[in-house]
């Protein structure tokens, strides 16, 4: 039996052992495959993420790889400004081939501004003309300008101004998308959300499609806020029917793994059951992030040991996504608080030799672990640091069943001399004014 397979679910050495599973080696990030997921600025904007993350754990390879997928697919489009940034990050350790390209960046520069003199012309003829639906594509269209060149504040304000002109559900639908892309690019959530919600209301012009970009929008905006409960529940309603549609801001791969660790460590055991293990819609996105199905499926089995460890696998190309880096170390300390708190809940005594063995860790550190969660009061037990064992402080069901029954016989008995009172008090005042 391997080390990796002696994992305890209630205590005891699990029994179904050949389980297939996929085998997490911790291999480094293919940047290539992850970066084929992904189009347009987040494709760009992740893989400058990457590279000064591995330029802060020294990882050279790792970064000039992605810096030289940056600077290609940066000249596929017009945003120079972001170019110049990118070769002076590279700094000639690419060869000639990765360097300034001034004749480039000039004629990118100087066809962005007679396009947007033209844009200029022509919105304002549609204005003078008062032409709502030419005013709101004038609009639209600065807002693509500018967005397309880097300029992402001003190509919120474009889109936005769109909203005076939108003369049907589709067009206030689109200026909202619009103002949700620009917003996730700029990190400005509470435009997210405010967005999200204007779209919500325009219920006729919503597709099923459009509505599980929304949800998408919705769970990464509540990632943010590290309000992870909310955040798995938007994830899980994303409809499997989503694929690609939405890579300019997010990938299915990332649907599962978003929503899989946040419905972790925030969902009980009956929510994880029902809304994630049984969702046939998740399932399928679960399909495509094999190691996250996996241990979803550990912890749920109280198999901790081998979750943690596609925990620990999973951790370091985590840490290399832009969304979720600030989380991770939050969510998995949450995870694996809650493996504690379920292991030790069916037990009245633990052995911490025996617990330390399943979650892969010395008994010393398990104790300052466990000690923490009783402080918190997620666990309610004592420690015996002596013999190493954790007693449960069980309530007495027998003594709290006679507690119940006594408070309620005494509340019947207040109830019934309060009543007979009251009847008094009325017959009483009754006979008194017949005297009268």
């Amino acid at each position: 039996m391997e080390p990796d397979d002696e994992i305890y679910a209630n205590g005891e050495p699990d029994s179904s052992n050949n389980r297939n599973r996929p085998i997490i080696n911790g291999e480094q990030l293919d940047i290539e495959a992850y970066a084929g997921l992904y189009t347009g600025r987040t494709k760009i904007t992740r893989l400058l993420f990457i590279a000064d993350q591995c330029g802060q754990n020294n990882n050279t390879a790792m970064q000039m790889e992605a810096l030289r997928m940056a600077y290609e697919e940066i000249k596929k489009g017009e945003n120079t400004q972001l170019f110049r940034d990118v070769v002076h990050k590279i700094d000639g350790r690419l060869g000639d081939k990765y360097g300034m390209d001034s004749a480039w960046c000039e004629a990118v520069d100087r066809r962005a501004v007679q396009k947007k003199e033209k844009l200029e012309n022509e919105l304002n003829a549609y204005r003078t003309n008062l032409i709502k639906e030419s005013i709101r594509m004038g609009y639209n269209d600065f807002g693509d300008y500018h967005y397309t060149h880097g300029s992402l504040a001003d190509a919120f304000k474009s889109y936005v101004r769109t909203r005076d002109y939108c003369t049907t559900s589709k067009h206030v639908i689109h200026m909202c998308m619009s103002a949700i892309l620009v917003s996730i690019e700029t990190g400005q959530f509470t435009h997210v959300t405010s967005y999200i919600s204007k779209a919500e209301q325009t219920v006729d012009a919503l597709d099923p499609n459009t509505v599980s970009k929304l949800h998408c929008a919705a769970g990464l905006a509540h990632l943010d806020s590290k309000k992870y409960k909310l955040a798995a529940r938007k994830f899980l309603e994303v409809a499997p029917e989503l694929g690609n549609s939405y890579n300019e801001v997010i990938a299915p791969q990332d649907v599962a793994t978003y929503g899989g660790l946040c419905a972790l460590a925030s969902f009980d055991r009956m929510e994880l059951k029902n809304k994630v293990i049984d969702s046939i819609n998740f399932r399928n996105f679960l399909e495509l992030v094999p190691e996250v199905r996996e241990l979803i499926h550990d912890f749920y089995s109280s198999h901790y040991a081998s979750c943690l460890d596609y925990l620990g696998n999973l951790k370091a190309n985590l840490m290399l996504d832009i969304h979720l880096h600030d989380h991770v170390q939050t969510l998995y300390d949450q995870i694996r608080n809650k493996a504690l708190i379920q292991y030790t809940h069916p037990f009245v005594s633990v052995d911490l030799h025996v617990m330390a063995n399943a979650f892969k860790t010395t008994v010393a550190g398990l104790e300052k672990e466990l000690e923490a969660l009783i402080t918190d009061n997620q666990i309610q037990a004592r420690i015996d640091s002596h013999n190493k064992i954790l007693y449960a402080r069980h309530a007495d069901q027998r003594n709290a069943t006679f507690q119940r029954v006594l408070q309620t016989g005494n509340e019947f008995d207040r109830d019934v001399r309060a009543m007979l009172l009251r009847a008094n008090l009325i017959k009483l005042e009754y006979k008194a004014s017949r005297k009268l």
